[in-house]
């Protein structure tokens, strides 16, 4: 009997609850679960023009890359896809991030275009929240999710985009649904899913999630076997935010309990239709319905947007100071 040769035996990359998976396996598979969710909750149309919300991390590299493979599979234009990032301005964090995603959409052809903090709000993060956490006690994140929030919006309309991608994997979802659960927030709850909002406002790029059923530890992998350029390190704010606490719990839990972030998402999925429909119902009774932020235009529930509240604020503390 002849030994075993090792030159012959399957070399594993990574261990699901399905079973054991090669290199060439788990990369077939990964992308035809991506492939699948964007067929399955119509995240893609042929005539979209779609902009990638893109940083230069694993899921941002990762979701970029599959949408063209999935556009060149279905024969849809890709000139119709670009990227767009927002510099917020971290030190020691952003720029390498940036450098990486210049040289990725180089390599793959893919428009690139970059806003900034600092262009248009005047200040970069780093500079921004001492000053507005001093009055307002808000947390980097708070404010550099808002800030984020309404480039990537105003940006896209900029570059015709009819939706906007983003790297959010189930990981992200999953923390997601639970910070909302905890926090009793049934209108953010229902704007979560794959496809982001209550329902279509002329305001907004809708937004898409076509990494919605991969999780954090399948996108890692996959950049890694494909040899991406990727900084894996994240962003230093990350530790004060109540979203990292959430994520340690899960993942614990997920290390005890496998699969527990797909049972999340997939209960999730079975009440979002009746989040929606009870969102819907409450915004016809209501004036609820975003107006116009009356200094920037973008959509706003009030006279003024959240991102120009906290630009305000700089503002009036620069005059106060100068006084």
């Amino acid at each position: 009997m002849e030994p075993n040769n090792p030159k012959t035996q399957k070399q594993y990359v990574i261990e699901l609850q399905h079973g054991k998976l090669t290199k060439q396996e788990f990369i077939t598979y990964l992308e035809s679960k991506v492939f699948k969710t964007i067929n399955r909750f119509k995240l893609i149309d042929r005539n979209d023009k779609i902009c990638v919300a893109a940083s230069g991390g694993k899921d941002s590299l990762t979701v970029l890359y599959l949408i063209k493979k999935y556009m060149e599979k279905y024969n849809i234009p890709t000139k119709n896809l670009q990227a767009l990032a927002i510099n917020e301005g971290i030190a020691d964090y952003r720029d390498q991030t940036l450098e990486d995603l210049k040289e990725f959409t180089n390599k793959h052809n893919i428009p690139l275009t970059i806003a900034s903090f600092k262009e248009n709000f005047n200040k970069t993060l780093d500079e921004a929240y001492p000053i507005i956490n001093k009055l307002t006690k808000k947390k980097p994140c708070n404010i550099c999710g808002v800030w984020r929030r309404t480039l990537l919006n105003t940006y896209a309309k900029k570059l015709g985009a009819t939706k906007l991608a983003t790297g959010h994997n189930m990981d992200d979802e999953a923390q997601a649904i639970l910070m909302n659960q905890f926090k009793a927030n049934t209108k953010l709850a229902a704007k979560l899913g794959p496809v982001s909002g209550i329902d279509k406002h002329e305001g907004f790029v809708q937004r898409i999630k076509p990494l919605y059923l991969c999780s954090e530890k399948e996108t890692r992998l996959y950049t890694y076997l494909l040899n991406f350029k990727v900084n894996y390190t994240e962003c230093p704010n990350v530790t004060l935010s109540y979203r990292s606490e959430i994520r340690d719990m899960l993942n614990n839990f997920e290390q005890k309990y496998p699969g527990t972030k797909n049972g999340i998402i997939q209960s999730f999925l079975d009440i979002l239709p009746t989040l929606k429909e009870k969102q819907i119902s409450e915004n016809k009774d209501s004036s609820s319905a975003p107006r116009q932020c009356q200094i920037c235009r973008e959509p706003s529930n009030n006279d003024t947007c959240n991102s120009c509240n906290l630009k305000n604020l700089i503002t009036t503390k620069k005059k106060e100071t100068n006084s």
